[in-house]
């Protein structure tokens, strides 16, 4: 069974905990197995990375790390960062902002 998360693909999220608390970007990736997001510009780490060709200088790197779902939230228009709930609108299940109700 896979985990269903409320936050996708795409979406602006502002982080809620951590070092870089009320910073905001776009998810990048979800990890299911990990429960964790990666979101541009956020918790970045440097890490040390390996020559692989001629071309490829190897060294030091700043790349995003993942960070857990739980300290994200996603961002409504209207309201900032909200939770989310869920609308059954005919056949279509639309998630909305838990504050003011507005489709995300």
């Amino acid at each position: 069974m896979e985990k269903k998360f409320k936050i996708r693909k795409d979406d602006t999220v502002q982080v809620i905990a951590g070092k870089d608390k009320g910073k905001r970007g776009t998810v990048v990736r979800v990890i299911a197995k990990k429960d964790a997001v990666i979101v541009t510009g956020i918790n970045i780490v440097k890490k040390a990375m390996r020559k692989r060709s001629q071309q490829d200088q190897g060294g030091i790197a700043e790349v995003e790390a993942p960070l857990n779902i739980s300290n994200v939230a996603l961002i409504c228009k209207k309201c900032g960062p909200t939770r989310v709930g869920y609308k059954i609108d005919g056949d279509k299940k639309i998630r909305v902002c838990r504050k003011c109700g507005e489709a995300l």
